[in-house]
């Protein structure tokens, strides 16, 4: 089995906890780029290897859930 088939069907659900304002404009497009926008607004993402560099570097900002 592949890394990828493996995690085909695993999903993660992230959070944004805190605001992004006063940081670098690199971590607000990565909420962007994540689907957030607003304090306690959530999504359900694939885990993939992208979606997991994203939240490595805003996770200070995001509660994470892993759903398998």
């Amino acid at each position: 089995m592949s890394a990828k088939t493996k995690a085909a069907g695993k999903t993660v659900t992230v959070t944004q906890v805190k605001s992004p304002a006063g940081r670098e404009a690199y971590q607000r497009a990565t909420l962007v780029g994540l689907g957030l926008d607003r304090i306690r607004r959530s999504r359900t993402l694939e885990d993939t290897p992208a979606v997991r560099g994203m939240i490595a570097r805003v996770r200070h900002l995001l509660r994470v859930d892993e759903k398998a």
